[in-house]
């Protein structure tokens, strides 16, 4: 299975940064530099690609605007990919292409596959791909929301059993309370509709329409408004193909069928000699028997002719009677018939509201009795799993040199508002909603004695990223998200509990992409890839100066890191150390 993961980023007049390209892998990613070099614009940069708030002071000076552009490799059944499809974007080759522009007057700009879109959509589509841990910028994790889930999904079947019958019950009461109210709260109006429907079915069922009956009727109309004319038509035009007998034996007094049987003779007589002249004699016999035809007809229409001036007085009543009907309820008489049938069927709907209103509210008793039993099992089930989870971070913090440190979950139920639906449990009516009555927030209480608060504010930033980095290790795999990016994860830190950091990001990145930025050697040790930002001799960091570490290059940077001194022999020795306990998992 293709997880996401952000493959590179290219960095562009960025505050220290003139033009760096971040290339970068899955597993876990250490970012290293003198103090000043421009790490910290890896995270701003992210930051940015992901829709967080721009800072025109962020452009280099001297420039007229800052870009990032960041390739991500997404799967195409991925949320985030189907999103990015719906705002028009496409994918390059199974990645998604995102940039983002900041001009030095402060306008922003953004762009997903080849699409500008709003910058919203950027923090749309970083909700499913990167969580980011650091000192001013916290995602994912810090929103109730996304706790609520997090500890369902740690929960596993406990929450998830009952929460999916929560689901299908809450929504069917959505719909019956939906229709109950508008049954109750607009009777009046339901009334006034049936009694509306109830007259128009009456009109039409007086006047009985048959299908088709309009059209019918407007054609013998313009028959009998025009006897008198049509049967002159008929009269002269039999006589011009059938003529008077007693006068056919005068020849100006020929008709038109004795003038096409006496051509008929003429060719017969001569056919045995001649293939095309017998061809033509077959046709001409042909037309004779088609004119003897017709004149037959002729003769039968003008003697059926009815000129009866009541027939025609009878039939425009009608009309109008239709008329009526198709005024009001259609356009043709077909029209008005469906509108009966429907409106019959609308009526019936209507007429039973009181047996329907006592069917709702039997069903919505019997939804909200449900709804109130899986509310108390999912509380239950949660407050179980809040309380695994709270030992099991806190077990973390310990070893991330927050010893004292203690991880709570607050469950609590909020009243519901006067006058809107609520569930009654212990005595209250509590507020409910799609995922059941709690409200979720992750607490911490940093040293004993100090009162748990909610993560965000119980901790400075250096401590709130390893509370982040306990959370994510704990919750890696009930909770996924395919990046995670720290910045100053390891402030405050060293030795051990440094060592720990290290361990636990490498131990979160066998499920995700983990890129941290540290100044702990320590930490980098664990690192799978290793990019060190190096500044030039102008103070400005360009591609060449994001280099890759590896082998002897490594060791010298992690020399540097622990002593300041690339070529010392001790600095070297601890190095190599490190890294071969990071390797074995010593």
């Amino acid at each position: 299975m293709v997880v996401p993961v952000l493959e590179e980023m290219r960095i562009r007049s960025l505050g220290v940064i003139d033009d760096a390209v971040v290339e970068l892998s899955p597993g876990f990613t250490a970012v290293t530099g003198e103090t000043g070099a421009g790490k910290t614009m890896v995270v701003t940069s992210l930051g940015l690609l992901l829709g967080g708030r721009a800072d025109a002071a962020l452009v280099r000076a001297g420039e007229s605007a800052a870009v990032v552009e960041g390739r991500i490799v997404v799967p195409p059944e991925a949320s985030a990919a189907v999103r990015a499809r719906e705002a028009g974007a496409e994918l390059d080759d199974g990645a998604l292409l995102v940039s983002r522009t900041l001009s030095a007057e402060g306008r922003s700009r953004a762009h997903v596959g080849g699409r500008s879109v709003p910058v919203g959509l950027l923090a749309e589509l970083s909700d499913d791909l990167v969580a980011v841990h650091g000192q001013t910028d916290q995602q994912g994790l810090l929103r109730p929301a996304r706790q609520r889930q997090a500890l369902d999904r740690f929960a596993g079947e406990s929450v998830s059993v009952p929460l999916g019958q929560w689901s299908t019950a809450y929504q069917r009461l959505r719909r019956v309370s939906g229709e109950l109210d508008e049954i109750t709260t607009l009777a009046r109006e339901r009334a006034q509709e049936a009694d509306m429907l109830r007259f128009g079915l009456e009109e039409i069922a007086a006047a009985e329409p048959r299908p088709g009956e309009d059209t019918e009727l407007a054609a013998e109309a313009e028959r009998l408004g025009h006897a008198e004319a049509l049967a002159s038509a008929a009269s002269t035009a039999h006589a011009a193909l059938a003529g008077d007998p007693e006068d056919s034996g005068r020849p100006e007094n020929s008709d038109a069928a004795a003038l096409v049987s006496a051509a008929h003779r003429a060719l017969e007589a001569q056919r045995a000699h001649d293939p095309a002249l017998a061809s033509l004699a077959d046709r001409l016999g042909e037309v004779s028997i088609l004119m003897g035809d017709v004149a037959g007809e002729l003769a039968g229409y003008a003697g059926n002719l009815d000129a009866d001036p009541l027939r025609l007085a009878a039939v425009e009543e009608r009309r109008a009677a239709l008329a009526q009907l198709t005024r009001k309820y259609g356009e043709d008489i077909a029209s008005v018939l469906s509108w009966s049938e429907e409106s019959a069927a609308r009526l019936a709907e209507l007429e039973g509201d009181d047996e329907r209103i006592g069917e709702l509210t039997a069903e919505r008793d019997a939804l909200v009795t449900e709804l109130t039993g899986l509310a108390q099992l999912l509380t239950d089930a949660r407050t179980d799993a809040a309380k695994r989870f709270a030992d099991a971070v806190t077990e973390e913090l310990s070893e991330l040199a927050m010893p004292h440190a203690r991880v709570s979950f607050s469950l609590r139920r909020s009243d519901a508002a006067a006058g809107a639906p609520g569930l009654e449990l212990d005595g209250r009516s509590v507020a409910f909603g799609p995922h059941g009555t709690d409200e979720v927030e992750l607490l911490l209480a940093p040293h004993p004695g100090a009162q748990p608060r909610p993560v965000a504010k119980g901790a400075s930033g250096g401590e709130l990223s390893r509370v982040m980095l306990a959370v994510e290790v704990v919750f890696a795999g009930a909770d996924p998200v395919p990046t995670y990016l720290f910045d100053e994860v390891d402030a405050g830190v060293g030795g051990k509990a440094a060592v720990e950091v290290g361990r636990r990001l490498a131990r979160l990145a066998r499920s995700a992409q983990v890129v941290v930025v540290t100044h702990l050697p320590q930490v980098a040790a664990f690192a799978d890839r290793h990019l060190v930002v190096e500044k030039t001799d102008d103070g400005s960091v360009t591609h060449s100066g994001v280099q890759a570490m590896e082998g002897e290059a490594r060791v010298r940077e992690l020399s540097r890191m622990l002593a300041g001194q690339e070529d010392s022999e001790l600095a070297r020795a601890h190095a190599e150390e490190l890294l071969e306990a990071a390797r074995t998992g010593a």
